[in-house]
């Protein structure tokens, strides 16, 4: 990914946004789920968003409704899921497909950047994550099981 991408984020509220938006932050961009069982994950990225927001990062969580049918709600449903068992405050956008011919243009680039286990670009499982720096570079990407709390390391590094 570029640094300045074009690349266009709707929100869960429907605004058009831009990955150009979150310019000079790292993030943190995982595919989420709210009828999985890594949906307690919600807790640890709401604790990461919380604890280094105020020094450039943010959590940015896409809804996928492609591993078993885990997130078949609308986004007003997953917005209020979110909020009321997570009390989920970092930016969260539209239900989108992170594999296959509708792929987001996100994912396919963060795949590209940072493939998964022997070069494989597929995402294999709701809650991947992938941590980006601050220059817009794809510095990791992290499996479904990888706990938000394991991450806070690298997550400093990439803070400087």
């Amino acid at each position: 990914m570029s640094p300045n991408s074009d690349i266009k984020l709707t929100t869960i509220d429907g605004e058009i946004r831009s990955l150009a938006d979150f310019a000079g932050k790292v993030l943190l961009i995982v595919n989420v789920a709210s009828k999985c069982g890594l949906t307690p994950q919600y807790q640890g990225l709401e604790a990461l968003h919380r604890r280094f927001c105020a020094r450039g990062f943010s959590v940015l969580g896409f809804p996928c409704d492609q591993f078993g049918h885990q997130e078949p709600g609308d986004a007003r449903q997953i917005k209020a899921f979110c909020e009321a068992n997570f009390a989920v405050s970092f930016p969260m956008f539209a239900k989108i497909e992170v594999n296959g011919p509708g792929t987001h243009p996100l994912f396919a680039a963060l795949k590209r950047a940072a493939p998964g286990l022997l070069g494989a670009q597929a995402i294999k499982w709701n809650f991947t994550k992938f941590l980006v720096g601050r220059n817009g570079e794809t510095l990791r990407r992290y499996a479904p099981i990888a706990s938000p709390a394991s991450l806070a390391g690298d997550i400093e590094a990439a803070l400087g």
